[in-house]
C-alpha cells in the first residue's frame, strides 16, 4: 500500500520532512540576518536570553530540532513500514514548534519558567511520537534512537535553567552542539558510507567504503569522550589530549568511507566534506584549550560546518530522493552548500578577514544568508508541491 494512500490533505503535510525542512530552511535564513542586527547594535533583543545565548539556542533548539524532526518523522516509517505522521498531527507539532520560536524571540511578557515550559514541548512531543511509532512497529533495535533525542530534549531545559539561575548558558551552548554533532557521528556514520557504496558500486569501482567495525566504535567512543570533555572542561590537558585523538580518528574514518572518489558526484561530495568539518571541530577543540584558538572557534566548525553543512546536505538528498527529483544537486544547491562552508571559514577567521569595510562575520552572516535563500527558493517548491510523477522511460531508452 502507497505511503499516500488514503490522506487527501496538503502535499506539505503528507511526510514529515516536508514541513520541518522548508521551516528549518526559512528560519535559517531569517534568523542570522536578526542575529547579525543584534551584534552589530542596530536592534535590541526582547526575549529572557543573553544576545549569544539567543543566537546559540536558536540554531541548536530551533534550526537543529526542526532538521532532527524531518529527518526521524520521515526515517522511522521507513524503519518500521508504518504510515508516516501526517496532517492534523504534523501540522500541531508544527505548530508546538513556531510558538517555542515566539516564546523565546521575547516580547509575549511570558516569565522564564513558562517560556522554558513551552519551548521544551517540540522534542518532548518529537520523542514520544517516535517512541509510539517504533513500539507500534516493533523494531525495537532502533528505539536506541530515543536516547540522543530525550538527551537533547533534555539539553534544552537545562539551558534554560543555567540561564535563568546564571544569566548566561556557557555550558548548555556547547552541551546543545555536542549532543548534535553526536548524532552526526551516529547517523553519518551510517548513511555517508551506505549512500557512497551504492554509488561506486553501480560505477564497478575497485575499492569501497570500509563496512562498519570495531574501529568506528572506537571513533564513535573518542569523538563522545571529546565532545564530553570540551562540554565539560573546556580549557586543559584533557581536552587538548581527547580532542586530538578525536579529530585522528575521525579523518581516519573518513578516508575509509573513499569520498575522494565522489568527486563526480557533488551532493555525495556534500556529506563527506560536511564530516571533514567534525575533525576539524574537534582539532580546533584541542587547539583552543591551550589558548591557540579562541573558544568560538571550535563552536563554529561545529555548528557552522558539520551542523550546517552536514543538515543542507542531508536535507537536499531527502528530500530529492522522497519528491521524485533526480539525485543531481545541480549549480544552485552545489554553491548553497559551498557557502555554508565558505560561512564557517569566514566567522572562524573572524574580525582577522576584511573585504573592504566588513570583516568576517559580516562575511559569514551574508554567506549563510545568500546559502538559505539559495537553498529555499530551489528546495522550497519542492517540498509543498505533490511528488513528481515518475517519467516514464523513452522507447529510445527503453531499447
Amino acid at each position: 500500500m502507497s505511503l499516500r494512500e488514503g490522506y487527501g490533505g496538503p502535499a506539505l503535510l503528507s511526510y514529515g520532512f516536508r514541513p520541518f525542512f522548508l521551516s528549518a530552511a526559512l528560519f535559517a535564513l531569517v534568523v542570522i540576518p536578526a542575529w547579525w542586527l543584534i551584534w552589530r547594535g542596530a536592534i535590541a533583543p526582547v526575549g529572557h536570553f543573553s544576545p549569544v545565548d539567543w543566537h546559540i539556542h536558536e540554531m541548536v533548539f530551533g534550526y537543529g530540532a526542526a532538521v532532527v524532526a524531518g529527518f526521524l518523522f520521515t526515517a522511522v516509517p521507513n524503519w518500521t513500514g508504518r504510515i508516516p505522521t501526517r496532517g492534523m498531527p504534523l501540522m500541531i507539532l508544527l505548530a508546538v514548534w513556531v510558538a517555542g520560536r515566539l516564546a523565546v524571540a521575547g516580547g509575549s511578557g511570558l516569565s522564564p519558567a513558562a517560556v522554558a515550559f513551552i519551548d521544551q514541548l517540540f522534542l518532548l512531543a518529537v520523542a514520544g511520537m517516535i517512541a509510539r511509532e517504533i513500539v507500534a512497529g516493533k523494531n525495537w533495535r532502533n528505539l536506541m534512537v530515543l536516547v540522543p533525542v530525550s538527551l537533547l530534549w533534555l539539553a534544552n531545559l537545562l539551558f534554560h535553567v543555567e540561564a535563568m539561575v546564571n544569566g548566561s548558558a556557557d555550558f548548555g551552548r556547547r552541551l546543545g552542539i555536542a549532543l548534535l554533532v553526536f548524532l552526526i557521528l551516529l547517523i553519518g556514520g551510517r548513511i555517508v558510507p551506505s549512500f557512497t557504496r551504492n554509488w561506486l558500486v553501480q560505477r564497478r569501482a575497485p575499492r569501497l567504503p570500509v563496512a562498519f567495525n570495531r574501529f568506528d566504535a572506537l571513533c564513535l567512543l573518542a569523538g563522545g569522550a571529546g565532545l564530553i570533555a570540551w562540554v565539560t572542561v573546556p580549557e586543559g590537558a584533557v581536552s587538548t589530549a581527547l580532542g586530538t585523538v578525536a579529530a585522528i580518528l575521525h579523518l581516519a574514518r573518513l578516508v575509509r568511507w573513499r569520498g575522494i572518489s565522489t568527486w563526480a558526484s557533488p551532493l555525495l561530495l556534500m556529506l563527506h566534506l560536511a564530516y571533514l568539518m567534525i575533525s576539524l571541530g574537534f582539532a580546533a577543540i584541542a587547539l583552543a584549550s591551550f589558548d591557540l584558538a579562541g573558544p568560538e572557534v571550535p563552536a563554529h566548525f561545529l555548528g557552522i560546518g558539520a551542523i550546517g553543512g552536514m543538515s543542507v546536505a542531508v536535507m537536499m538528498r531527502a528530500t530529492m530522493g522522497h519528491t521524485g527529483r533526480p539525485l543531481e544537486a545541480g549549480r544552485i544547491l552545489t554553491a548553497a552548500f559551498v557557502f555554508v562552508i565558505a560561512a564557517c571559514a569566514a566567522r572562524v577567521a573572524g574580525p582577522s578577514l576584511r573585504l573592504g569595510p566588513f570583516d568576517g562575520i559580516d562575511l559569514s552572516a551574508a554567506l549563510w544568508t545568500a546559502s538559505f535563500a539559495m537553498f529555499a527558493a530551489r528546495i522550497g517548491p519542492w517540498l509543498i508541491l505533490p511528488r513528481a510523477a515518475r517519467k516514464k522511460p523513452t522507447s529510445k531508452a527503453a531499447s
